[in-house]
């Protein structure tokens, strides 16, 4: 009876959870949690503002860029032109830029798209900024999807800023999808803008919202079909039981009559229920778990199944409880009578 409830509820509850979780994860990515802060030159934000915000709780990636400035393969003055930014922030190794950086300040790092345009083999050489120094190209970007609007991307990193170089963009990733808005309170609050009207601030807030209505109306679809089976499973098992110590009663009976007290009668029939009910548990979630993989539908999460295992076996205690009450006060003389 067990096995078949945690059946049941695999493949139903279970696919309907191991779906939200990958819809939930989905919507989960740093895209769906960044917030983009854009400021014009004459807004006043600085590198040091990078630094604020990347302390801030709920924050879990920050970075600052400068104004994009053309620049273009030393070797081919002529060559296609790629934007080069000045990248701020503690977190840059995210893009798989070094915090020992060699050549420091004078370093760049390009992406795939960027070597590509730029005529670079193995993303080694030069670039040159139009009308400024040169850099030396050390290594190859990961460029995460929050920042694919950016490409071609090459970034010069300034892991020693002093403080006061203009930042024009400011990428922000929350921990969590609700946090999005209230980071974006706190980054506004450090951001240490001379004109806020030059700043403009775009957030997935809405995704964030989103996600909550998604969650809560897959979530309580669950809930509601796990505790419809686990209520029919407590009943079936209370009917089963009931007809058991009816059956078995004159046996209860002469148990009592042989000395075994009320107390335990009950421990003896909850123990049994226990040991059937974890035997149950185990082999339905085996079996469900072997069902889904084969059907290729996405696994609930062992936190899901363990959890559905505890309630199944707390659901066939609970019904056995009452069963066990009535056995325990059968009267050894009225069982073994004999008309």
């Amino acid at each position: 009876m067990v096995a078949g409830m945690i059946i049941a509820v695999m493949l139903t509850t279970g696919r309907t959870v191991g779906a939200e979780q990958r819809v939930l994860g989905s919507i989960d990515t740093a895209g769906t949690r960044s917030i983009t802060i854009r400021a014009e030159q004459s807004a006043g934000v600085t590198s040091d503002a990078v630094d604020r915000i990347a302390h801030i709780d709920g924050v879990e990636w920050a970075a600052g860029f400068s104004a994009a400035v053309d620049a273009t393969n030393t070797l081919i003055p002529d060559g296609t032109r790629v934007p080069a930014r000045f990248a701020y922030g503690p977190h840059l190794d995210r893009l798989d830029i070094p915090r020992e950086i060699p050549l420091e300040g004078t370093a760049a790092y390009v992406s795939p798209l960027a070597a590509a345009e730029l005529g670079m083999v193995d993303t080694a050489g030069a670039i040159t900024l139009l009308g400024g120094p040169e850099y030396a190209v050390v290594g190859a970007l990961d460029i995460p999807d929050f920042l694919t609007g950016l490409q071609p991307v090459l970034l010069i990193p300034q892991p020693d800023p002093i403080g006061t170089e203009p930042v024009a963009l400011i990428m922000v990733i929350a921990e969590r999808p609700d946090l999005v808005a209230p980071v974006s309170d706190a980054v506004l609050s450090v951001l240490g803008a001379d004109d806020f009207t030059k700043v403009t601030v775009q957030t997935s807030e809405t995704l964030a919202h989103l996600r909550a209505l998604i969650q809560g109306q897959l979530g309580g679809f669950s809930r509601g079909l796990v505790l419809a089976v686990l209520a029919l499973t407590g009943a079936l098992v209370a009917i089963l039981l009931t007809g058991l110590v009816l059956m078995r009663r004159k046996d209860y009976g002469r148990r009592r009559a042989l000395g075994a007290t009320r107390g335990l009668i009950v421990a003896l029939l909850l123990t049994q229920t226990g040991l059937l009910a974890t035997l149950g548990v185990a082999l339905g979630a085996a079996t469900s778990t072997a069902a889904l993989l084969m059907l290729g539908d996405p696994l609930p999460g062992a936190a899901f199944t363990a959890s559905l295992g505890v309630l199944a076996l707390a659901t066939a205690l609970l019904a056995a409880l009452i069963p066990a009450i009535t056995a325990s006060r059968r009267e050894p003389i009225r069982e073994l009578r004999v008309p």
